[in-house]
């Protein structure tokens, strides 16, 4: 059935817009999506996260994004497509967990999975709650695949994931857990960051480190302005750092993106000298 789906979404217009009959599955959470469209047929989607669409958020092709109906978020919006299942972050607020509930919506909320195991575990999850537990396993079985494939027996490297601007991944994240993994070391919990946090430039030209991963090309937003400061800042003191592109679909979600990104960073581990 995941097979058939995935050649459906390379047809132009197989998903169709949600059903003025209600039923489907609503997604408000844009890494529930990247699982989604994995495990179920396009027709079964009614709508899924604007993030989704959005290129600096999204985990999936755009242009299999852009064949979806999105949403907003809001409870109106959502409970007015009478969805047979909605799928929403942990974090949403509890007004509209309690209009979704009043409204007698089916629902399943997700958090953040800090680890690899967990993330296998959230796809499980999904995967049983829209009946496709046979595509969650396969799904978890390229993660595996892809752990062993980029496992790194030797010294670690000191490196810091960017993810956008002056934001970093630090310690205590699923980035952080693939990294490890991979043959790094992540400088930003050197420094004592938890999770993701503000990291001043004055940390890195003090006590840089051998790897700089950087999600944004090149180009005048303030984010990749960021990244050129930084960049000439320790080119000015003579710093020897590599910097490797890490794209930013790779750094939002969990799940199915987890063995590219971890080929990704596999590939830059084998490169650094």
């Amino acid at each position: 059935m995941r097979g058939a789906a995935l050649l459906c979404l390379m047809a132009a217009g197989c998903a169709a817009p949600p059903s003025q009959g209600g039923g489907g599955i609503v997604s408000m959470n844009p890494c529930a999506d990247a699982v989604l469209i994995e495990l179920v047929p396009p027709a079964r989607i009614a709508s899924i996260s604007h993030y989704s669409q959005d290129p600096m958020a999204t985990s999936i092709p755009l242009d299999t994004a852009r064949r979806f109906h999105a949403n907003r978020g809001t409870a109106e919006e959502i409970i007015a497509m009478q969805p047979d299942l909605v799928v929403a972050s942990s974090f949403t607020a509890p007004s509209t967990r309690e209009a979704f509930a009043r409204a007698g919506l089916k629902t399943l909320y997700l958090d953040m999975p800090m680890t690899i195991e967990r993330s296998k575990a959230q796809v499980t999850e999904l995967a049983a709650a829209v009946g496709a537990v046979e595509g969650g396993k396969a799904i978890n079985a390229r993660i595996d695949r892809a752990l062993a494939a980029t496992a790194w027996p030797g010294a670690k490297t000191p490196a810091l994931l960017w993810i956008g601007g002056n934001l970093v991944s630090g310690s205590g994240t699923l980035l952080d857990d693939m990294l490890t993994r991979t043959g790094f070391s992540n400088h930003a919990a050197h420094y004592g960051l938890k999770f993701t946090g503000y990291l001043p430039i004055e940390h890195v030209v003090a006590d840089p480190p051998r790897v700089m991963l950087v999600p944004d090309e090149v180009g005048r937003d303030q984010s990749s302005r960021a990244n050129q400061l930084r960049t000439e800042a320790l080119r000015h003191i003579g710093s020897k750092v590599t910097q490797a592109a890490f794209p930013r679909a790779l750094v939002n979600c969990g799940g199915p993106v987890i063995p590219r990104a971890m080929a990704r960073l596999a590939q830059i581990r084998r490169s650094i000298k």
